[in-house]
Order: structure tokens, then sequence, then C-alpha cells
């Protein structure tokens, strides 16, 4: 069993609202990626929210849990934690966890269908798209305790991945793609 663990809690200084409340293609970012670790084959999905929510709340999909973290406004790695915590609760506990982040519209469940195929409790992988590594990211329950302790800031797990020399690639270019919605022009309503 493969857990999907939504990233969704910052508040897009940036991008200027919390893009989990940003629309794309008719839905808000946080509904269409919650969706796709759903229906790609995720169990359970978690979401981690934070900036506004309570306005987030009621956009996370039937199926999928929403947790917040409390600490959300030092960064992805506050959210990385709070999720993996929630998941180490979980019974029976997960195999890997998928983690994705609120803001690639591009990432598809069949982008997640392909990352749990690769599954196990050792597994460290990550999409490629054009042979550039990005997310989704899957890691193995064996590692989550040591990702959490070294998450940080806005770095989430970044610098452990770097540090590793076992990241398994999973090319996804042919359904996906890798692309952040970093502005809203980058969206389509």
């Amino acid at each position: 069993m493969t857990a999907g663990l939504l990233l969704a809690a910052g508040e897009g200084r940036r991008f200027g609202m919390p893009k989990a409340l940003a629309a794309h293609r008719g839905h808000a970012l946080v509904t269409r990626a919650a969706d796709a670790l759903l229906e790609g084959g995720c169990d359970p999905v978690v979401v981690v929210l934070g900036a506004r929510a309570d306005e987030a709340r009621p956009l996370v999909p039937a199926g999928a849990r929403a947790v917040v973290a409390g600490d959300w406004a030092e960064g992805m790695g506050a959210s990385l934690r709070t999720g993996l915590r929630a998941l180490a609760d979980a019974d029976p506990p997960p195999v890997a966890a998928l983690v994705h982040l609120v803001d690639l519209p591009d990432v598809g469940a069949d982008v997640v269908a392909r990352m749990c195929g690769y599954a196990g409790t050792d597994v460290v992988a990550r999409a490629a798209y054009a042979g550039i590594p990005g997310h989704p990211v899957l890691f193995g329950r064996r590692w989550w305790a040591e990702i959490a302790t070294q998450a940080a800031g806005d770095r989430g797990a970044r610098d452990w991945l770097r540090a590793r020399d076992d990241v398994q690639l999973v090319d996804c270019g042919d359904i996906g793609g890798g692309r952040d919605a970093d502005t809203p022009e980058l969206l389509d309503p």
C-alpha cells in the first residue's frame, strides 16, 4: 500500500494567495492534486494544509484526510514532517509515501500510478521529466523518520535527496509534466 501525501500548506507569497485555493481548469489545485493521488491508487491520502486552512479544507475531496501543519509558516519542511507523522500512525502502515506538491497541475493519476509501481519500504524514487528530477517523490517507510528529522525550511527533503546516490529516476515525461505553477498566469482558470 502506497500512501499519498499532498503538501498544500503554503501561503503563496509570490503567487498572491495560497496555491491550494487557486483554480485550474475549473477546479482548485488542492482538489486536482488530491484527486490525482486517489485516482492513481494511493491509500490513504493525507493533505497537509496551513495558510487559510479553513477555506481549503472543504476543497479536499472525499477519501482524502486533511491535517493542518500548525507550524506551516516555517516552510515545506514543517508540512512534510506533519504529513509523515500522520502517515506513521496509519493502520496498517503504508509501505511508502508518494509526496506530491499542490502547484504541479500537469501531474495526473497516470504519473501517480506509475510511481506507485515502484513502492517498497526501502525505495527512494522520483519522477523525471526530460531527464530532470521532479515530483512526485516516493519515499519508502524506512526513511520517514530520517527525512522528518532533516526536513527544514522551504527545502523540504531536497538536501536529504541530494546527499543520496540511490535515488531512482522514473521517466514520466511521456504522460505528464513537472511544470510548477509559480504565477497565476501559468494556470487555466
